[in-house]
């Protein structure tokens, strides 16, 4: 009898420690992986820092070679070593500067052009940027709305007003935002992705003004 009772004994613990084993197996897993997400999202945080920095550095130099420049009549690449511009959007604090192209490289450190000429010609231009969702770029010009305005400044410091028209999305492979427009109006389309969708978020806009 002695023996059963042992016996069951010894079973009930041997389920006891397995569990105890079990357990803790899981809660060390846990620590680790909460240690690796927290050391994974410290150094995105790090990494989109620098990016931005990055930014705010090139629109400090831009703003200074643009003050000192002697010559107001060269081209947008030749007056700022491939800076297109700035944008801003007031209405969700955006402003950066514009590459004149666009590279993967470029693209990870301020929005491109990479479509269209210059604002004084008839056209579309239209600018990518990333989503960084809510800490840079374009992340936040999917809560704009019609009639609010964007602002494109060249190289000349002039500002080139445009009144938004339309927001939607559309498939990654849709070029349709590029390539249709009114060919005697001066468009302005953003881009950039949906990291839920992977749809592209388009903006389109009209000038309306110059000063």
């Amino acid at each position: 009898m002695n023996q059963i009772l042992n016996t069951n004994l010894n079973a009930n613990n041997n389920k006891t420690n397995r569990k105890k084993n079990w357990f803790k197996i899981q809660f060390s897993f846990s620590i680790v992986f909460t240690i690796m997400f927290i050391i994974c999202g410290s150094y995105y945080l790090y990494y989109l820092g620098k990016k931005e920095k990055f930014s705010n550095n090139l629109i400090a130099n831009y703003n200074i070679y643009r003050l000192y420049s002697s010559s107001n009549n060269t081209t947008y690449e030749e007056n700022s070593n491939g800076i297109f511009g700035i944008i801003e959007i007031p209405k969700i604090n955006l402003y950066y500067p514009v590459f004149s192209s666009l590279t993967e490289d470029l693209l990870k450190v301020s929005p491109c052009k990479f479509y269209g000429e210059n604002p004084k010609l008839n056209g579309n231009i239209c600018i990518a940027g990333h989503n960084y969702d809510n800490s840079l770029f374009f992340s936040k010009i999917s809560t704009l709305s019609t009639n609010d305005e964007i602002f494109i400044f060249d190289n000349n410091s002039i500002k080139y007003i445009y009144s938004i028209y339309s927001i939607y999305e559309v498939a990654e492979t849709d070029l349709s935002p590029i390539l249709n427009y009114e060919e005697n109006e001066k468009t302005l389309t953003l881009v950039t992705c949906n990291n839920f969708t992977s749809n592209r978020i388009i903006v389109r806009a009209k000038q309306k003004q110059t000063t």
